[in-house]
């Protein structure tokens, strides 16, 4: 049995850190029902390339994040919709939203109205910038809180412009922190029988996830710096170039640092009071690093990376996206995998006794409506036909 089979989730998020949370309980076996506005979740629009045509609602960002869950399009607005939204709300465990600062409130389904309904009820809000504060009312999407964040000034190249990262990072953290919330409420709950609000936004998780560079602006007080593929704070930890392309090294520890002086033959380093120890390597890094550099041209990536693996020194090939999803590692991971002929990625979860659902599609807009609302004892085609629901 799934860890949490039995649990109820109503996701009323759209995007990606609500669905990302969503699908992750879903994956840990959850019954997570997709309240989704009357037009769909706007990532059914982000596209192409979609499955099967561009008249199709499931686009490849739909997937990723969607997997195993019931859809049902519901126009929160229209009063018909009411009592179908309220009994979703009594039956469910977790609800998750991802309003604008307000539209909860005016829609009825702030945590006061919805824990009047189901006190056991763990109810996740997600903003940008907090339900409370000076930003509270500013819409926040993924990038502008990279720029806001500080994390795009240390992205990209040292003498570049700043950068984002080539994924939604900070989504992607936000709604990993809501499953750990929702995960401790639950089992809260089980000891006291009530629910509670949890509220996150996507500003404060990424300050957070600044880690240790933000603990070394705070100890310092000075500007964190770009430092491309490189480390600020540890030497060499970064990517070289080879004969024939790129590969990742991260020599992470003096014991490391003394096996790589050994297999590039370069033993008088070891005791060398410039890269004796690795502070020593990062004051002194702008002769190391070219030095460095300078063994490694002669050379094929595999050639270096098979004589790594020998040492144990931690390194890698630069993959292209496609080479690490289709490759052997992924492969053999069982990373990638199919649901009714939708390729998706696997969850990274492993329980021995408590295995991850069997994945299920993404679904079609409102695709179980019918279903969702026979479930509640109501007949949708009223619904449907007064427009409250698709």
């Amino acid at each position: 049995m799934s860890a949490l089979a039995g649990i109820k989730v109503l996701e009323l998020s759209r995007v990606l850190a609500g669905p990302w949370c969503g699908m992750t309980l879903a994956d840990l076996g959850a019954e997570v029902v997709k309240l989704e506005p009357y037009e769909g979740d706007d990532t059914r629009g982000y596209g192409p390339p979609f499955f099967g045509d561009a008249l199709d609602d499931i686009s490849a960002y739909f997937a990723s994040c969607n997997r195993g869950k019931r859809s049902i399009a519901v126009d929160l607005r229209h009063p018909d919709a009411r009592p179908l939204v309220e009994a979703l709300i009594r039956d469910s465990d977790v609800l998750i939203e991802n309003f604008r600062t307000g539209a909860a409130e005016s829609l009825g389904l702030d945590y006061a109205h919805v824990h009047a309904l189901n006190p056991r009820l763990i109810y996740c809000a997600i903003s940008g910038y907090g339900r409370s504060g000076p930003d509270a009312q500013r819409p926040g999407y993924d990038f502008v809180v990279q720029a806001e964040s500080g994390l795009m000034s240390i992205t990209g190249p040292a003498d570049g412009p700043a950068s984002k990262v080539g994924v939604a990072t900070v989504d992607l953290a936000t709604g990993l922190n809501a499953t750990i919330a929702i995960l401790a409420a639950l089992h809260q709950r089980a000891r006291t029988g009530e629910g509670q609000y949890i509220e996150l936004s996507l500003f404060d998780v990424q300050l957070q996830g600044l880690a240790n560079i933000a603990s070394s602006v705070l100890f310092t007080d000075t500007e964190a710096r770009r430092c491309g593929n490189s480390h600020p704070t540890i030497v060499p930890y970064q990517s070289f170039d080879a004969a024939d392309g790129a590969f990742a090294m991260a020599c992470a520890s003096d014991r490391l640092w003394a096996r790589l002086c050994a297999l590039i033959d370069r033993p008088q380093w070891i005791d060398d009071p410039r890269c004796a120890g690795n502070a020593d390597r990062v004051r002194h890094r702008d002769w190391l690093i070219p030095e460095l550099a300078q063994c490694f041209t002669g050379d094929t990536v595999a050639s270096w990376l098979a004589r790594f693996e020998a040492a144990s020194i931690p390194a890698a090939p630069v993959n292209s996206v496609r080479d690490a999803v289709m490759g052997p590692l992924a492969t053999a991971r069982g990373l990638r995998i199919d649901a009714d002929g939708i390729p998706m990625i696997a969850s990274p979860l492993r329980m021995s006794a408590s295995p991850m659902a069997a994945p299920r599609r993404p679904p079609r807009l409102s695709e179980h409506a019918d279903a969702i609302c026979a479930a509640h004892g109501i007949d949708a085609g009223p619904l449907r036909s007064a427009g409250a629901i698709r």
